[in-house]
């Protein structure tokens, strides 16, 4: 077992990441001109607001990561050929993009959604994983130098995300529905949605498929790659009717908190952010907003 920083020839990554950033700006361009730049943010409710609400407070958290100090140098721990690395990141795309398309086909209600997160998302990565006996080297962490930073500094970026996400003008209106159940229906829908969200969402998209991805194409590829495939699941559960529109949507509104979550775990290599980030995501909207 060697370790690897991650990077890949300049070619693949050069074109994997433009054709990611060419697919953002299309999106958004597809929707300023069809008069759809108001776009939905959450499944739980029809309400919409502009684009680039969505995307300041990932900005700002991609800023954060990028600004502070780096905790040592985070690399990626592998095998000593990208081969196996290749053929993993192949497989989990394979299952994301089976996932998005069958959900869509099927509807995005439940039990399809939870049914099929956790065969897509996670029983059969795991059987893959395991049957190819990596035990988690793909995605271990191998960082030197301050503890000190890599304690704070994800924190920080979390911090400043987080005031722009709820607690500014650019906060998403939240909703009554706390206010209409019994405290332990709430507590219970939070945990239960943290876990099948959160974390079955944070571990395939981000720990599996973002490190694999990573140690065959470089770190920048790997995050676009995680990003858009974690957004277009939501087509079926977000989406009005119009395919197109619906797919333009889904990039605009969750590739930049996915770009942001996955600079997360690639700079820190901790769970910890990705799911304090995701999971504010999905439990705050339960609340009235401002």
């Amino acid at each position: 077992m060697t370790s690897s920083t991650g990077r890949a020839r300049p070619w693949p990554a050069v074109l994997v990441t433009a054709g990611g950033l060419l697919a953002f700006l299309v999106s958004a361009a597809w929707l300023v001109a069809t008069g759809n730049s108001a776009v939905r943010y959450s499944a739980d409710s029809v309400e919409t607001v502009e684009m680039w609400r969505r995307w300041v407070p990932a900005l700002a958290g991609i800023a954060a990561v990028r600004l502070l100090p780096l905790p040592g140098r985070p690399a990626v721990v592998g095998p000593s050929s990208t081969s196996a690395a290749r053929l993993e990141s192949l497989a989990l795309v394979a299952l994301a993009l089976a996932f998005a398309v069958g959900l869509f086909v099927i509807g995005g209600g439940e039990p399809a959604h939870t049914l099929g997160k956790l065969a897509l998302l996670v029983a059969v990565p795991l059987v893959l994983l395991r049957r190819r006996r990596r035990r988690g080297t793909a995605w271990r962490a191998a960082v030197t130098g301050s503890a000190i930073w890599r304690a704070i500094g994800p924190a920080i970026a979390v911090a400043v995300w987080g005031l722009l996400a709820f607690a500014s003008p650019l906060a998403v209106p939240g909703s009554d529905y706390a206010s209409t159940v019994a405290p332990l229906e709430l507590v219970a829908t939070i945990a239960v949605g943290f876990v099948v969200n959160a974390v079955v969402e944070e571990f395939f998209y981000r720990r599996w498929l973002l490190s694999r991805t990573q140690a065959w194409l470089g770190m920048w590829p790997a995050i676009v790659v995680s990003s858009l495939l974690w957004s277009l699941w939501h087509v079926a559960i977000q989406g009005t009717g119009d395919l197109g529109v619906d797919l333009a949507s889904a990039v605009v509104t969750h590739a930049p908190t996915g770009v942001f979550l996955g600079y997360l775990w690639s700079r820190y290599r901790l769970m910890w952010p990705l799911l304090a980030v995701h999971g504010a995501l999905n439990a705050v909207g339960l609340f009235t907003g401002s």
